[in-house]
């Protein structure tokens, strides 16, 4: 077993992924649509950007490793329907939100958002448009499935103004695409990947998931030769979560088939060897980026951000998200919209703002959302300044988390400076593991009490 590994072994344990803080299990129904309204009307700042998402549930198939919010359908009218319902939201948000606000990015997830036909794409397009200022530059992205993708899908896309695609790849191997019920040849996604590079898409992530049934060292070795040949200009290579307790399709995978720890292990070492060799940098949190990208110049210029969407540019931005199960953040709150279809659209077609439940933050929660933000996306913290900007003696407040960084560092997962906490390259890829030593929840948490979470490793 190499170092590498062994410390995999040793840090794999459930933990947050930290798209948040506090996490989303934390979000309480007590916060209603007449909080969501006051802090709409009362958190207009002119000079803070928005960041626009939409979410679309549906899919042709059910993948079975899928952990999204999403509707199997091949009932085309009901896109149409929920197209109807988002408007209706966007509207009523629309109306409250100050139209000198510029939309500095834009983004549609799912589900899979290319269910839509080429037309209403664009129709979705026109009602944000119409209701909201684009700025010229804006950061425009859509999540992908190469299946039933056509090059009109695409053509739409960028007539729409999106600048940025994600493919949904996962693996290239045939027994694993069977075993989940995504069976999408390699050829089909090498032309779909050359149109989006024909249509001027500048930036290109391709997602894959590791420890999939049939996973192997020599399947996905493949999977990986094949596509870095592609050059995406990221990776997204997330751990599959096996939690059929909360996904019941999850059943549907053989769980004999599910490669063992030790090989989730070696299969972690291959993405570490085979993207630093092909010089892919690790940004964090299971994403890799060619040198020049946006999101490693943010890094070392400390403006990289993270939240729902994942990691982002723009740090300085409220993110007003529309349709089931999305989720909007202000500086003070988040706020999840109904997850169940139906309720969503009954509560939006009764005029009123889909909440579900969310959470205002307290002093402490904005404190230590900071810290670990700072941590996950500068990669180092200076402890110094960081107690000067916040009026607190850092060593005395976190006493309990910097004692546990010792043993990071003697695992080489932290380096100790005077005044200074930095991640280092290997540390990089333990993230979670560093940032759950300065969360409140965890700690104040009765045994058995915790959140469900994804294991680190």
């Amino acid at each position: 077993m190499s170092q590498f590994t062994a410390l995999l072994e040793k840090y794999s344990k459930p933990g947050p992924r930290y798209t948040s803080y506090p996490t989303a299990p934390y979000f309480h129904t007590g916060f209603t649509e007449t909080d969501w309204l006051r802090e709409l009307q009362t958190s207009q700042d002119p000079a803070r950007g928005l960041s626009l998402y939409a979410h679309i549930p549906f899919c042709d198939t059910l993948c079975y490793y899928c952990g999204c919010n999403m509707v199997a359908t091949n009932e085309y009218g009901k896109a149409e329907i929920y197209l109807q319902h988002l408007e209706q939201e966007m509207t009523r948000v629309a109306q409250l939100t100050d139209p000198n606000r510029l939309v500095r990015q834009l983004h549609l997830g799912g589900g899979t958002p290319t269910y839509l036909k080429p037309d209403d794409i664009r129709r979705l397009m026109a009602m944000f448009r119409a209701r909201f200022t684009i700025a010229p530059d804006a950061e425009m992205g859509c999540e992908a499935d190469p299946r039933e993708l056509t090059r009109e899908h695409l053509a739409a896309l960028r007539e729409s103004g999106f600048n940025r695609l994600s493919l949904g790849v996962q693996d290239l191997d045939e027994r694993v695409q069977k075993a989940v019920n995504r069976v999408q040849p390699e050829a089909m996604i090498e032309q779909v990947y050359h149109w989006a590079r024909e249509l001027g898409f500048h930036s290109i992530n391709m997602d894959l998931i590791v420890g999939l049934p049939h996973q192997s060292l020599a399947s996905f070795a493949h999977t990986l030769d094949k596509t870095l040949a592609w050059a995406p200009d990221r990776f997204a290579i997330f751990a599959y979560a096996h939690v059929p307790w909360m996904k019941k399709h999850q059943k549907l995978i053989n769980e004999p088939d599910l490669p063992s720890f030790a090989t989730r292990l070696d299969l972690q070492q291959l993405i570490h060897d085979r993207l630093g060799a092909a010089g892919y940098q690790n940004v964090g949190m299971d994403h890799y980026a060619k040198p020049d990208d946006e999101m490693v110049k943010a890094q070392k210029n400390k403006t990289l951000w993270r939240n729902f969407q994942g990691y982002t540019t723009h740090k300085n931005c409220d993110i007003y998200a529309f349709g089931a199960s999305s989720i909007s953040q202000t500086r003070d709150v988040y706020m999840q919209n109904e997850k169940n279809l139906k309720q969503y659209q009954d509560t939006v077609a009764a005029g009123h703002l889909p909440v579900e439940r969310g959470l205002r933050l307290t002093p402490e929660d904005q404190l230590r959302r900071d810290l670990i933000t700072r941590i996950m996306c500068d990669m180092e913290l200076d402890t110094e300044a960081f107690g000067a900007e916040w009026g607190i003696d850092f060593s005395e407040k976190f006493a309990d988390g910097l004692a546990e960084l010792p043993a990071l560092a003697a695992d080489g997962l932290v380096r100790l400076e005077p005044g200074r906490i930095v991640v280092t390259q290997l540390g990089s890829l333990f993230l979670r593991n560093i940032a759950m030593g300065f969360d409140a929840y965890l700690k104040d948490a009765a045994p058995g009490q915790q959140p469900r979470y994804s294991r680190t490793a």
